[in-house]
């Protein structure tokens, strides 16, 4: 009886001093209800953050404290059905103080049970206006950071890319006023002729970074034989290195196909080299190789090609390592480098459904390795140089800017096409209900209220065996086309053209 007693004594003691916890929180209301919502028990902390005495708000529901705009959406109901559902509610809202004022509220709710009865819910609600208010501020600081370091970027883009450009157009200007003087020698002539190529190359593939970075570059995916793609570009790659720093190759037999765009390949490549000659001022060794490799982890995990471009440079310092793939970062003094090479290799990468990784030591060299999926196609053979394949007959060229239409035009009567040109896509369907043609070649961006795909899509339905090419230098609408229409890339070559047009289904 004694011992009874003793734990009826316990249990009472435990109780009270609960209890007398559960009042004394300051910080935090906690308080009980029935099972309809109706308040039952009432803290210190509910009357100084809501303002209410126990006397003023026992036996009221406890939606008082919700907007009337949450009463009027039932959301107190909502609150109570899902922690009864659930076993537990947790959100952050506006709540309604006794004086009519507003605070950020955290509040969890849980269910009481008794016997397999829901009796009731315990409550608990914290103000957190004030770290509500403290985030808020941090965020529009952040924002602000943002915006400065956009700025500072922007900053070294313009010294980066117009020192570039303007040694490009400065090799175009100085070329064709060469051209202009008719001169006699035709060594000077060829000479002229080649350096607005290069010139114009050098602008394209300095674009193509621009356009990978920003994820508006249109990709052509396909299967590559990277063997046969390195020896197409062996020359571009040496002029990379300069004199001073050796290339070699380790690329076995065995390598399998790839499946990723070649020219922004190559144009990762070519960054690679660069910067990896940039790590070698006083010469070194460059090499390329390539392996297969199969991963199981994700994101990535299936059959993959590793390229492995390595220096024997001085390696990167750690504080730098983790920064190296942001946009315009570089370490390369003003006019050495626009801080975008790294980045198109990394967005290039990704966008192949690869990823790009570096391992590096200091005095001793960097590697960078990029892993692209194995193409399950034949590689497929490219034409370079002057086309093979000619045409006949009538192609409607849609360009609305005259300068490049001219050239387009110049381009398909040397493959041997009559050539229409109209300026948008309701004058193309005009043309083609009057006239008829053999092919369409469109730009995608245009004015007028439809673009190229739109077109492409209406001739689709009207004319369902009319062959559609389309061309592009900067779409975000591109992305989604390559299963749908063939896409030529500008500035294209003529071969480009050619072997585009070739492959077109007839």
């Amino acid at each position: 009886m004694v011992e009874k007693f003793s734990q009826q004594r316990d249990l009472f003691e435990s109780e009270r001093s609960f209890r007398l916890l559960v009042e004394g929180v300051a910080d935090y209301a906690l308080y009980m209800l029935d099972p309809r919502g109706i308040i039952t028990s009432w803290n210190i902390g509910g009357e100084r953050i809501k303002g209410y005495s126990p006397n003023e708000i026992l036996g009221q529901h406890f939606s008082r404290f919700y907007t009337e705009t949450d009463r009027a959406n039932g959301k107190p109901a909502r609150a109570l059905g899902i922690a009864r559902e659930k076993g537990r509610y947790e959100e952050e809202g506006w709540r309604v103080r006794k004086d009519g004022t507003f605070f950020w509220a955290s509040v969890v709710i849980d269910p009481i049970y008794e016997g397999g009865e829901l009796v009731g819910f315990a409550k608990i609600t914290r103000d957190i206006t004030e770290r509500r208010n403290t985030q808020l501020k941090l965020e529009a600081m952040q924002k602000q950071l943002a915006e400065s370091q956009k700025f500072d970027a922007l900053g070294q883009l313009t010294g980066g890319v117009a020192h570039d450009f303007n040694n490009l157009l400065m090799i175009i200007s100085g070329s064709l006023h060469m051209l202009k003087r008719g001169a006699d020698d035709p060594t000077k002539l060829q000479r002229a002729i080649s350096a607005i190529e290069t010139a114009t190359k050098r602008g394209a593939a300095l674009t193509n970074q621009l356009l990978t970075f920003a994820r508006r570059q249109s990709v052509n995916p396909q299967a590559i034989d990277f063997a046969e793609r390195i020896a197409a570009i062996r020359e571009v790659l040496d002029a990379g290195v300069g004199s001073s720093v050796r290339l070699d190759f380790e690329i076995g037999g065995d390598v399998w196909p790839l499946k990723t765009d070649a020219s922004e390949l190559e144009t990762a490549l070519l960054n690679l080299v660069i910067n990896a000659r940039d790590a070698m001022p006083d010469g070194g060794t460059v090499t390329i190789g390539a392996r297969n490799v199969v991963l199981d982890e994700a994101p990535r995990a299936g059959d993959f090609v590793a390229i492995d471009v390595t220096d024997t440079g001085f390696g990167i310092p750690s504080d730098v390592l983790d920064k190296i793939f942001e946009p315009f970062f570089t370490t390369k003094p003003i006019g050495k480098g626009t801080g975008l090479g790294l980045s198109q290799v990394h967005g290039f990468a990704h966008q192949a459904g690869g990823t790009v990784r570096v391992a590096s030591e200091l005095g001793k060299g960097t590697t960078f390795t990029i892993l692209l999926p194995r193409g399950s196609e034949a590689p497929s053979q490219e034409m370079t140089g002057e086309p093979a394949f000619r045409g006949s007959g009538t192609v409607l060229l849609v360009e609305d800017n005259p300068d490049v239409a001219l050239v387009s035009i110049g381009l398909l009567e040397q493959l041997g096409y009559q050539v229409r040109r109209v300026a948008d896509a309701e004058a193309a369907l005009r043309e083609i209900e009057s006239n008829g043609v053999d092919f369409v070649f469109s730009d995608i961006v245009m004015p007028g209220k439809m673009d190229g795909l739109t077109l492409a899509h209406h001739l689709r339905e009207i004319r369902p065996g009319l062959p559609i090419l389309l061309a592009t230098g900067y779409s975000e609408v591109a992305a989604g086309v390559r299963g749908d229409f063939p896409i030529l890339r500008k500035p294209y070559e003529i071969h480009e053209l050619s072997e585009a047009i070739a492959k077109l289904p007839r």
